[in-house]
């Protein structure tokens, strides 16, 4: 928390810094115009800071060289950093000595954060941009902006202000893996709402009174998927909003799934990374017998982790087969699962062109079908354009999906059917902070022992928005 609040201390004081500098006016809103010409084809050299490692950096580099026959003179510098919060706090740092890179992978809360400076390059102009090079327009066609999976393509708005920040690179979300034999074994099938979850886990319980049917790895994640499935629904409720009243939580229907998640958990239906104490994937591959050994049948987590939901291989052959599902709804039709995953943004700069150029790299690798192919494969997130999927190499990975050796493509190919269900949470200074505090209340809430349950789950409710108005 104290670094946290470190970091919002020294952007505030360089708000204050560059507000003198310009005779006390007010700072006007960012906004970055193109200027006239679009590229002039000068020398420039552009940084991006990313947390990729060498077999993605690899691609990456594979692709930078292609981008530098079309523009030779831009020269990339590509740096990874270390994790996503370590972009963040050195970005954070250097935004206040002048020296941010040009681009750099980024969450949506990150993004807000470095706005409080007015770091960030708003992408509007460049997107609508009809200035022309050898290579084509500098912007987007309608037809390009359509390709855009429409979920992972709204985060760059998410900011409040109606204005463009970022771009989508790479994304993930979450999936239901399964264990299919199991499931074959015993006429089950994957559910489809959480009714039918509820039931399903009573089952499994029959079947196998020492189980643990499911894991859900992110309470946060749960919580917020709730809030948006209801929402869906036409359900009066809400998780938080980018502008007014941030923190919106507080509603009768999102108490009311709480105490409901509460009852599974003392039926034995479900457990949390944080109450189990270790990613859920751990109990999902567990084929250990004997006293005390723990298992479940279904796990809640990341599509980008569809190895580590995967069981290791016994004599030669995987244990059971996995299978992959979308994940519950409220509503299966008007389906809604989170997307996450980086994006990317562009900082202003006092050379235009050097914007211009993180413009052209950003639309090269966004857009390029073979570049999303190759690095949705050798990664495991997905890509974010929808014309991926008539691409060879792409495709024929796909078509070798299963629950075993190609696990990774079939949760590709689970999170590509489902592309028009992806919604973004609102970004602001604080929504990760509201994050972890809704994942917070449901942990709490499900191992409550409180003989008051409404008063309990009441007051925890109260004191997340106290904690989240006080990070503020």
């Amino acid at each position: 928390m104290f670094k946290k609040k470190s970091l919002l201390v020294i952007l505030f004081v360089l708000i204050a810094l560059l507000c003198v500098g310009c005779g006390g006016k007010k700072k006007a809103k960012s906004n970055f115009i193109v200027p006239e010409g679009g590229y002039d084809g000068s020398e420039v050299t552009i940084n991006f800071y990313h947390t990729m490692g060498s077999n993605l950096s690899d691609v990456l580099d594979a692709y930078i060289i292609e981008f530098n026959k079309l523009y030779p003179n831009i020269h990339v510098i590509s740096s990874k950093i270390g994790g996503y919060n370590d972009v963040r706090d050195q970005i954070t740092t250097e935004i206040t000595e002048g020296n941010q890179p040009n681009l750099a992978y980024c969450y949506p809360d990150h993004v807000a954060l470095y706005n409080l400076a007015g770091a960030v390059a708003t992408l509007d102009d460049l997107i609508a941009s009809t200035e022309k090079d050898a290579s084509g327009i500098l912007g987007l066609t309608q037809e390009q902006i359509d390709d855009f999976i429409p979920g992972y393509y709204a985060e760059g708005t998410s900011f409040g202000d109606g204005l463009m920040y970022t771009m989508p690179f790479s994304k993930s979300t979450e999936v239901l893996y399964y264990n299919k034999t199991f499931f074959d074994a015993n006429g089950l099938t994957p559910p489809t709402t959480w009714d039918e979850m509820e039931a399903l886990c009573a089952r499994i319980k029959e079947i196998d009174p020492k189980s643990i049917p499911l894991g859900y790895d992110s309470s946060a994640n749960w919580f917020i998927t709730m809030c948006e499935q209801y929402m869906a629904n036409g359900e009066k409720t809400n998780y938080t909003s980018a502008t007014g009243e941030h923190y919106l939580f507080d509603t009768d229907i999102n108490r009311s799934f709480v105490k409901r998640f509460k009852t599974w958990y003392e039926k034995g239906y479900v457990t949390t990374q944080t109450i189990y104490g270790a990613y859920t994937s751990g109990l999902f591959v567990n084929t250990k017998q004997g006293e005390g050994e723990l298992r479940s049948y279904m796990s809640i987590g990341s599509s980008a982790g569809a190895t580590h939901q995967r069981p290791t291989k016994v004599d030669g052959a995987y244990p059971f087969e996995v299978g992959i599902a979308t994940i519950p709804q409220v509503n299966p039709s008007s389906p809604k699962v989170i997307s996450q995953g980086p994006s990317v943004c562009i900082f202003k700069k006092n050379n235009p062109q050097e914007v211009v150029a993180s413009w052209l790299l950003v639309k090269f690798l966004t857009t390029s079908v073979e570049f999303q192919a190759e690095f949705s494969v050798a990664s495991g997130y997905v890509p974010v354009i929808k014309s991926v999927m008539n691409n060879e190499y792409f495709a024929q990975t796909l078509a070798n999906a299963d629950g075993g050796d190609y696990v990774s493509a079939l949760s590709t190919k689970i999170c590509m059917q489902q592309a028009d269900a992806y919604f973004v949470s609102p970004a602001f200074v604080g929504s990760s902070t509201a994050r972890d505090q809704v994942g917070g209340i449901l942990d709490k809430a499900l191992v409550s022992t409180d003989s008051d349950v409404d008063a309990a789950i009441a007051r925890m409710f109260k004191d997340a928005i106290d904690e989240c108005e006080y990070n503020s």
